[in-house]
């Protein structure tokens, strides 16, 4: 019982991570945009972009709890293995 509640714990984390390494796909096009400014580009706006970007990542959209989700399934995991 044990083993499959590990391996499930497992699949759980591996999905809620590969949902936070797709979300950040917006944050790196924030990077970039910040990146290839111009002196006559709004570097304010573009580092709020970056900043809603991150925010969207860690804590979610309006569907799914971002990086919040991942945590949660990190520390069951860990709480199943005796990890750290």
């Amino acid at each position: 019982m044990i083993n499959e509640e590990i391996e499930a714990a497992r699949q759980k984390l591996e999905a809620e991570h590969a949902e936070v390494m797709e979300s950040l796909g917006n944050v790196w096009v924030a990077v970039e945009a910040v990146r290839n400014s111009e002196p006559t580009d709004n570097v304010h706006d573009l580092l709020k972009a970056l900043e809603d970007a991150t925010k969207e990542a860690r804590d979610g959209g309006i569907i799914g709890s971002g990086s919040n989700d991942h945590r949660r399934a990190l520390k069951k995991y860990l709480e199943l293995t005796g990890g750290d």
